[in-house]
């Protein structure tokens, strides 16, 4: 009698499963219920960088077979804790971002970004004013020192540590929350020196493409009345991401497609707008060991300063 009933509540058990299985649908990895989520680096154009991030969406749907679907959010921090839930599966994120997405999920990066022309790294420069009679580094002892935030690798984090490697003391730091503002209080005299990022002029049309851009539409004098002192060490460019756990196969698929989108004229089109650049190189932790040695080196709270940072 026993063996009857257990029998029985097995059948049900099976019949209730069939029943409701199909109501779930195909919750695989990839596929339409379930799909690959991208998430693309926070920006204040994301109307714009949204319409191309479906292109790249379906791009790779067709490429890989995966359904795969683009996101936008609003902050920093909101993509680093995507990877915890798996929310997200890869994502094109800022490099202090990253660091906080591997240390708490263990995500890892697979790609890096490159720039214009080519450029696998990018730079943090100190401005001065032409008209201050700084001529070195050194100089700035005892000065006072504008940066962008305690999250800015090339505003704050290379910049100080060029000060520190010079044996610069500056009798006041302050932090401008934005390249503008960095670039602004030097400008305005407000202090002797600001940090901003560095990229060289436009090889073309000789536009200036440094933090002093930022300033320009404004202040078309700013190329003549600040002048760059010093450039940091090489910083290595923004990383594709994907989360821990990821299936090798999958992301072996995503990346072979990645890289067949910047080779179209599409491709190169969408990428530049999503993210001012060229395509993608291959990458490994390894790559941002130093940033992480810095940070590590500063104290600097990485989790606190991304939920401050809207962008």
């Amino acid at each position: 009698m026993n063996t009857a009933r257990w029998y029985i509540l097995v059948l049900v058990g099976i019949i209730t499963w069939l029943s409701i299985r199909p109501l779930w649908g195909d919750q695989s990895i990839g596929s339409a219920d379930n799909p690959i989520k991208l998430m693309l680096t926070p920006s204040t154009d994301a109307q714009a960088i949204t319409k191309n991030g479906e292109e790249l969406a379906a791009f790779l749907t067709e490429k890989t077979g995966l359904h795969v679907v683009v996101s936008v959010p609003n902050y920093y921090i909101t993509v680093v804790e995507a990877f915890g839930t798996q929310r997200a599966d890869m994502a094109i994120m800022n490099t202090f971002s990253y660091l906080l997405a591997n240390a708490k999920y263990g995500s890892e990066a697979v790609l890096k970004v490159v720039r214009r022309y080519g450029e696998l790294s990018y730079k943090g420069e100190l401005l001065v004013r032409a008209d201050a009679g700084i001529t070195s580094v050194k100089q700035l002892e005892g000065k006072t020192i504008a940066y962008v935030d305690p999250s800015s690798t090339s505003g704050y984090i290379y910049p100080k540590e060029l000060l520190r490697r010079n044996g610069v003391t500056p009798r006041q730091e302050v932090f401008a929350n934005g390249h503008t503002q960095s670039v602004l209080k030097v400008y305005q005299g407000d202090v002797d020196a600001a940090a901003g990022f560095f990229s060289p002029q436009d090889t073309v049309t000789g536009e200036y493409l440094d933090a002093r851009a930022k300033i320009a539409p404004q202040h078309p004098d700013v190329y003549q009345v600040l002048k760059i002192l010093a450039l940091s060490d090489p910083i290595p460019n923004d990383p594709v991401v994907v989360r821990k756990g990821l299936p090798l196969d999958i992301q072996k698929r995503l990346i072979d497609a990645l890289m067949e989108f910047q080779s179209t004229k599409q491709g190169k089109e969408a990428l530049m707008t999503i993210a001012s650049i060229e395509g993608f190189v291959p990458a490994t932790d390894a790559d941002y060991a130093g940033v992480r040695k810095l940070v590590g080196e500063y104290g600097i709270d990485v989790e606190s300063q991304l939920k401050k940072s809207k962008h």
